[in-house]
């Protein structure tokens, strides 16, 4: 049986080179790493995320039974290199920024050392998971910006392209401070706090909307949170008044509505009246439908009297940027540095680190991509995290990394805020690295 999760999960040409390297004896040490070329329109900085199931990958790769069998039946490879597939496993050492970690253009979220066929076999599937949680982290941290202090819940598995997409986004979006998700599989996996109400459809399904709201009362007395759209807002918010005085008698609360159609603002205000003017203070008013971090930010802009809200489609698919022009290049081979010339997409050469500055109030002002042999002033933000294959500290909780998220978030300068027109933040290449790009081109290679 073939693992979709399996070493199968490449491209083609991943395994034609890898043949190629394999009959040319091509295994000495290499270095690649992964970036971005350039951020994406309306994007002043980029989230890190997805180390962990990089690592996850790394650990555990292999080449099954059935996947050698498979590739046999191709007629594609020779004998002898699907044979030696069979003992090919990643024993090289990962250097990475720390998920959470604020990044920005041409600053590698990864770099690889490893003996040449390993670390150019892993390239396809590094950047699928790198790619997509980076991706997805650095959406959701720009609607956490635009609603400071509300309660965010990531409802966009359905139209997530995927089930693995959608699990992962919901991780990514937790690591930026969403409180939670509506994804299950994703608390089961990863602990994050699960969120959820009814539709409308269990509205519909009862001859009447009170009847409605009293079954899932009694049902989940815990957790009354009732959708008041399916028919009309202002007459369920009567329903919901009325409900809430019976349901005190048996000891339970309504928590919060939810709202998922029309005027979200217009209709919050109108119920938030209808409740305070009812005694009903504590009952909150939750959003969802369609919303996005420009969404977001309108309503508060707007003072709508709303507490959370529901994020989905626009969310989990990046909907405005729905990629980012990650990449994984070669910079160093048979300890020589290697540099790529092509036009609009040359590299700079070397194995780097990013030193990042801040100004006296904390706040971050300025990179640096240096050589990792330099020193400059700045926080050297690559650390090694695996050697020979194997992680060097144990997956560090999900909590830690929410925290470290939001420092990196409240660091970021006023400016670098903006949905929209916010400034470029300076990024600089080191005179050292602009050498080394030079002694490479001289080479002619």
């Amino acid at each position: 049986m073939i693992d979709t999760n399996g070493a199968l999960l490449t491209d083609l040409y991943q395994l034609t080179m890898l043949e190629a390297y394999f009959r040319q004896g091509m295994a000495d040490e290499a270095v690649f790493e992964c970036y971005v070329r350039k951020l994406p329109e309306q994007r002043a900085f980029l989230v890190a995320a997805g180390l962990e199931q990089l690592l996850d990958y790394l650990e555990s790769l292999h080449f099954t039974s059935d996947e050698l069998s498979w590739l046999s039946k191709t007629n594609r490879f020779g004998s002898d290199f699907v044979r030696w597939l069979a003992n090919f496993r990643f024993e090289g050492d990962v250097y990475a920024l720390p998920e959470g970690t604020v990044c920005y253009a041409n600053e590698p979220l990864v770099r690889i050392v490893a003996p040449l066929p390993q670390a150019q076999f892993i390239e396809s599937r590094l950047i699928n998971l790198l790619h997509f949680q980076t991706m997805i982290a650095s959406k959701a941290a720009r609607c956490v910006l635009a609603a400071p202090g509300r309660m965010l819940l990531d409802f966009g598995f359905r139209r997530a392209h995927g089930s693995e997409a959608g699990v992962l986004a919901a991780r990514a979006n937790y690591l930026v401070g969403f409180e939670g998700t509506a994804t299950v599989a994703a608390g089961a996996l990863y602990g994050i706090p699960v969120f959820g109400t009814m539709a409308h459809s269990f509205v519909q399904a009862h001859d009447n909307e009170v009847d409605a709201f009293r079954h899932f009362a009694h049902t989940q007395p815990e957790n009354v949170v009732l959708l008041i759209d399916t028919y009309d807002v202002e007459q369920a918010a009567r329903r919901v008044v009325a409900l809430a005085r019976e349901l005190s008698a048996h000891g339970i609360v309504v928590k919060a509505v939810r709202i998922d159609s029309g005027d979200l603002a217009a209709n919050a205000r109108q119920v938030r009246t209808l409740f305070d003017q009812s005694g009903f203070h504590d009952i909150g008013i939750f959003a969802s439908g369609n919303l996005d971090e420009f969404a977001l930010e309108t309503l508060i802009d707007g003072q709508a009297p709303i507490n959370g809200f529901g994020v989905g489609t626009q969310l989990d698919t990046s909907g405005d940027s729905p990629s980012l022009d990650a990449v994984y290049k070669l910079q160093e081979y048979q300890l020589t540095p290697r540099r790529k010339r092509s036009e609009g997409k040359a590299t700079w050469p070397g194995r780097k680190q990013v030193f990042r500055r801040h100004d006296e109030p904390g706040k971050m002002s300025s990179d640096l991509i240096g050589l990792e042999t330099e020193e400059h002033l700045g926080r050297p933000l690559i650390q090694p995290v695996m050697r020979s294959g194997k992680r060097i500290h144990p997956p560090p909780p999900i909590s830690d990394i929410r925290a470290h998220a939001a420092r990196e978030l409240a660091s970021l300068p006023d400016a670098m805020k903006c949905l929209t027109n916010s400034e470029t933040y300076p990024v600089e290449i080191s005179d050292a690295i602009r050498v080394l790009a030079d002694s490479a081109d001289a080479r002619g290679r």
